[in-house]
């Protein structure tokens, strides 16, 4: 691990800069571990061991961001689920105004419950992790985008902001909008009491209602058509036969290559 500078961004939030570490997660619960309680980013150019959702590696350049938000989100431990769209939004809000317009420019939409796409392409993956501190509950809010480039992984499409931006930012700047914006919404959630608020806003900048995926939550893959969010947010999906399906966790991929 490196050496850690306290660094100053135009965040609302303490930002610590690693020029290599094995994970911006397990850092955090290390710092958690040892008493931190944030809310601070740790945000590292290089990571080596990182990882998504189900144990899954998450490639990470120099020129991408990867950085985890450490904080007590003051809620019990059956309402954190809900941060993977506090986090969503957040992300889409930061990288939105990045992306060049024109009349071939792909959408840019979240998939439940935590990835933002641009078309049919993964830009970023938001990872939420937890752990009990005493009586305490500890949040981690890891994010990962393709900024600079995009690794190649066979069966997945993935994009990266640099071929959908007029002008790529740097790490360093996405990352202070998302925590801005994170400050924002966080404040909106109000530790679930606005959750209702979150959804809406979630599903504004979803994919399409009627979009086509298959869920799998380990019992065999379901397909059907993105029905929207559940009053708790869990994913509603329509299957062929008519019947509404409700998921409170599962892989989500699209047709096609997996995404």
């Amino acid at each position: 691990m490196s050496p850690t500078t306290p660094a100053q961004h135009a965040s609302p939030w303490p930002v610590v800069e690693l020029s290599e570490i094995d994970s911006t997660q397990a850092e955090a619960h290390r710092r958690a571990a040892s008493g931190e309680r944030g809310p601070v980013w740790i945000n590292a150019a290089v990571q080596t061991q990182g990882r998504g959702r189900s144990g899954r590696s998450w490639a990470s350049f120099s020129g991408n961001l990867a950085a985890t938000l450490l904080f007590e989100p003051g809620c019990s431990a059956a309402l954190l689920p809900q941060l993977s769209l506090v986090a969503g939004i957040a992300t889409f809000d930061a990288v939105a105004p990045h992306l060049a317009r024109s009349p071939a420019m792909q959408p840019l939409s979240l998939k439940w419950p935590n990835d933002l796409l641009i078309g049919d392409a993964k830009l970023a993956g938001i990872l939420i992790e937890s752990r009990l501190q005493g009586r305490d509950i500890i949040a981690m809010a890891g994010i990962g985008i393709n900024i600079a480039m995009a690794p190649e992984i066979e069966g997945r499409t993935l994009a990266c902001l640099a071929d959908h931006a007029a002008t790529p930012p740097s790490p360093g700047a996405v990352l202070a909008k998302i925590s801005w914006h994170m400050q924002t919404w966080l404040q909106v959630w109000a530790k679930g009491a606005g959750f209702p608020l979150i959804r809406d806003a979630w599903t504004a900048r979803a994919l399409p209602e009627g979009t086509e995926m298959m869920v799998n939550a380990g019992d065999g893959p379901v397909h059907g058509a993105f029905a929207g969010l559940d009053i708790d947010g869990a994913l509603l999906l329509l299957e062929p036969t008519g019947h509404r399906r409700r998921f409170s966790w599962g892989d989500v991929t699209l047709p096609g290559p997996s995404v």
